[in-house]
């Protein structure tokens, strides 16, 4: 007798963490999980590693073992997805679930947003990226990684501070408190810059984005500039989503209502609220598959 796959679990992983759901099929909620990175920029091993923890601490949460796995259909949505050859490795991997899903975490995030409904999202966190879903088809505006892409994202503010600190360190800029305070962060040593430099990666220049932040709050000239510069970014991919019939946009992610107070105002009357996490866009992905 087979054993009935009853139970539903959505993971969200993302570069800064894993979470994860465990729900009946009527929605009730059992256990949570969380654990370590989950993207595949990392590699599959790690990723998919970080994804079996935080699912086993769900089903630890609702009482139950590893043994129940074939009991669940899983909808997990991954960050770097897109990444080549990826599904196919994923495809191949040997599931202990009844049933898996694998999408980007992008569009368990959309989906969340708006309960399942058409429209779409921009993430501003240490990246940036639009994402949309439309009758069907998906969307995706940026997100094409730092250096390269993602403005208007924590990592962008960063690099931003940085340069403008070294030119104002030469005299090329005039020196502000704001500008100070960023190359304090290297004992005021531009070749300390330089050193970082060679090995930081997007989430390094990401923790200078709360510097920006509050010197543009206080009101660093440098400060509002790198400010108003990083909205008008986010202003053109909001405004390119509904230019291409998107019928709701939201904004999510860990710099958001930071950034929000910056854009122009007709981007802001727009926007919609976020009704759900991206949790619940994988659950629903994995539903509507089942």
């Amino acid at each position: 007798m087979s054993t009935p796959a009853d139970l539903y679990l959505g993971v969200d992983g993302g570069g800064t963490g894993c979470r994860c759901r465990l729900e009946t099929a009527a929605g009730e909620v059992l256990g949570s999980g969380i654990a370590g990175p989950a993207s595949l920029r990392l590699g599959l091993e790690a990723s998919l590693a970080s994804v079996m923890q935080a699912a086993r601490g769900a089903i630890a949460e609702a009482g139950l073992t590893e043994a129940d796995f074939p009991r669940v259909r899983a909808g997990i949505c991954l960050a770097g997805i897109g990444r080549k050859g990826i599904r196919e490795d994923l495809a191949a991997w040997n599931s202990p679930f009844a049933q898996t899903v694998f999408e980007s975490d992008g569009l368990a995030a959309c989906l969340g947003a708006h309960d399942g409904e058409d429209g779409g999202i921009v993430i501003i966190g240490t990246g940036s990226i639009g994402l949309a879903r439309v009758n069907g088809e998906e969307l995706r505006i940026g997100g094409y990684g730092f250096p390269i892409g993602d403005e208007g994202s924590g990592a962008d503010l960063g690099l931003a501070a940085v340069r403008v600190s070294l030119r104002a360190h030469d005299g090329r800029e005039p020196a502000t408190r704001f500008t100070q305070d960023v190359l304090a962060r290297f004992q005021a040593d531009p070749f300390e810059v330089v050193a970082w430099m060679d090995k930081a990666h997007a989430t390094d220049y990401a923790t200078l984005a709360p510097l920006v932040l509050r010197h543009a709050d206080l009101g660093d000239s440098h400060a509002r500039m790198i400010m108003q510069n990083a909205a008008a970014m986010i202003d053109a991919m909001v405004r390119t989503l509904f230019e291409r019939n998107v019928p709701r946009v939201a904004l999510i992610g860990g710099l958001s209502s930071a950034m929000e107070a910056w854009l122009a105002p007709d981007v802001r009357r727009r926007l919609s609220h976020v009704k759900s996490d991206a949790i619940a866009g994988a659950l629903s992905l994995v539903r509507a598959r089942s």
